[in-house]
């Protein structure tokens, strides 16, 4: 083999290498974003009425099965009139739980909210995911969000605990709770039109599908930056290539 030759397949490979090293790089960040459980769509409007949280539960086992979910909700800040959709193969037990601080509404004064939904006798296997809706009542109108603690039970006993808090200015923990923000309402003094407007339970389900659809752009355009990444390296190895036969010729 001549040097010439050696050096461009050795330009080759190193060009294959760091663009494939790219690529994977981008896809497992990709997918590490859709690893934790998640709540959609991920923001309303405070004091939001009758409309529906879906909360996503995707299972990262690769020998275990997801059968048992936990979810918190926040009494500090209740979410009223919850109502817990029927989940094929699921059990629902919701838990209520007397509040500190009692809630005038128009209906009246609540004294009691959710605390705790939790969902059995199902399963999600490995590569696939579960949507749990549950419809609400009344968002509360005092907090800027609502973060729903987590518990993630699978057939092996290990339980994926999502319940860490993101802080302003930190990096995303490793195991996050799902989070809710609440913006100010439309037509609020200073405040721009919510982008989670109300709706009616059987109305919903675009609001998630549409969060949905966000994700997977998201994911879709990592990816394509990876395979650019890629091209621009075949091209590079492609001129190396041609330099080095014109290189030859001139001999």
């Amino acid at each position: 083999m001549t040097p010439t030759r050696h050096t461009v397949r050795r330009a080759v490979r190193r060009t294959t290498l760091v663009a494939a090293l790219a690529a994977s790089g981008v896809l497992a960040a990709a997918g590490a974003a859709f690893a934790h459980v998640t709540v959609h769509p991920d923001s309303y409007a405070k004091g939001a009425t009758d409309g529906v949280l879906t909360f996503r539960v995707p299972n990262e086992e690769d020998t275990a099965s997801t059968t048992k979910v936990q979810i918190f909700l926040p009494t500090g800040h209740p979410v009223l009139g919850v109502l817990v959709t029927p989940q094929t193969g699921w059990t629902a037990k919701v838990t209520t739980t007397e509040l500190k601080s009692p809630v005038k509404t128009d209906d009246g004064t609540i004294t009691d909210a959710v605390s705790e939904i939790t969902w059995t006798g199902g399963k999600i296997g490995q590569g696939q995911y579960e949507d749990f809706d549950v419809a609400f009542g009344q968002l509360p109108e005092d907090t800027d969000q609502l973060t729903f603690k987590t518990l993630q039970t699978y057939s092996d006993g290990k339980v994926a605990r999502w319940i860490e808090e993101s802080k302003d200015g930190q990096a995303e923990p490793e195991n996050p709770a799902p989070v809710l923000q609440l913006t100010k309402a439309a037509g609020e003094a200073g405040s721009p039109a919510s982008g989670a407007p109300t709706v009616s339970p059987s109305a919903a389900k675009p609001a998630k599908a549409t969060e949905t659809a966000s994700s997977d752009s998201t994911a879709r355009g990592l990816g394509v930056a990876g395979l650019i990444v890629g091209v621009l390296g075949l091209i590079a190895a492609g001129v190396a290539i041609a330099r080095s036969r014109s290189a030859a010729r001139g001999r």
